[in-house]
C-alpha cells in the first residue's frame, strides 16, 4: 500500500520513463521510475519540470493515475509548452524532473467506509481512476459509482480497464458530441437525470475543467448532496 510522503519542503527528483502507451489519439500514459519516491495517495498529483538546453523551464502539474507507481496520463494541448514533449517527443530511459506528491485533501483511502461518487471531465479521471485502481488493489468493498464525461467513446482513458467487470464498480459513460450507436442518452452535458439511482449519502469527488467541475458540484448540491462530502479539482 503506498504511503503518504512525510510533511516537509518538497524536493525535485529525476523520474525516467519506465513505460509508455497510448491512452487515445491524443493522449498518453507515462510510467516513471523514481529512486527513493516515497510514495503517495490516491488522488494526489506530481509537478513535472521540463529545462530546455539555454536553461529555460516549464512547469506543469499532472495527477497521479495509479496508487502503487508514478503514473501519469498526459493529454496533448496542442499549444502547451509541457504536454507535447510528454505525449510525443519522450523516450524510454530519457528524464524528466519531479516533484511530489502534493495535495492532501483530494484524496481517499481504504476503508472509509462510504460509498463513493466519482464525476469526471475528459483528461479528470486521472486521479479518480487512483481512488478505483487503489479500493480494487486494498480488495475493499465500498461501492463505487463513476460518472465519465467525455466528448466521443474515442476519448475515453483506461477503456478497457473500465469494461472489466467490478461488482464494486458502476461505470456510467456521458458523452457530448458523439455517442455510439444505439446509445439510450443522446450528446449532451451531464444532466440530473445521469445522477439517478446513486447513494446520496456518498463522499463525492469531482475532477475536470473549472466550468464542468462547478457545474457537477451544483448538480450534486441541488440533488441533496451535503457540500461539505463534495471534493473538487479543477484544471484548465
Amino acid at each position: 500500500m503506498a504511503r503518504a510522503a512525510l510533511p516537509g519542503r518538497l524536493t525535485w527528483r529525476v523520474a525516467r520513463l519506465a513505460e509508455s502507451r497510448a491512452e487515445t489519439a491524443t493522449a498518453r500514459t507515462l510510467v516513471f521510475d523514481v529512486p527513493d519516491w516515497p510514495g503517495h495517495l490516491a488522488g494526489q498529483h506530481v509537478d513535472v519540470r521540463l529545462t530546455a538546453e539555454d536553461g529555460y523551464t516549464a512547469q506543469r502539474s499532472y495527477s497521479l493515475s495509479a496508487p502503487d507507481r508514478v503514473e501519469l496520463t498526459v493529454q496533448r494541448i496542442a499549444d502547451g509548452e509541457v504536454s507535447p514533449y510528454l505525449a510525443d517527443v519522450l523516450e524510454l530511459g530519457d528524464a524528466v524532473e519531479l516533484r511530489g506528491p502534493v495535495g492532501g485533501w483530494f484524496v481517499w483511502r481504504p476503508g472509509a467506509g462510504r460509498p463513493v461518487l466519482l464525476v469526471a471531465g475528459g483528461s479528470g479521471i486521472a486521479p479518480l481512476m487512483a481512488m478505483i485502481r487503489a479500493r480494487r488493489r486494498a480488495e475493499d468493498g465500498t461501492p463505487f459509482r463513476l460518472l465519465y464525461s467525455t466528448r466521443t467513446p474515442g476519448d475515453v482513458y483506461y477503456a478497457d480497464e473500465l469494461r472489466d467487470p467490478d461488482p464494486f464498480l458502476d461505470v456510467t459513460h456521458v458523452y457530448t458530441r458523439e455517442a455510439p450507436d444505439g446509445w439510450p442518452r443522446p450528446p449532451g452535458r451531464l444532466a440530473p437525470s445521469d445522477l439517478d439511482g446513486g447513494p446520496d449519502d456518498a463522499d463525492c469527488f469531482i475532477c475536470g475543467p473549472t466550468a464542468f467541475v462547478e457545474a457537477a458540484a451544483d448538480l450534486l448540491v441541488a440533488r441533496g448532496h451535503d457540500p461539505r462530502r463534495i471534493k473538487t479539482e479543477r484544471f484548465g
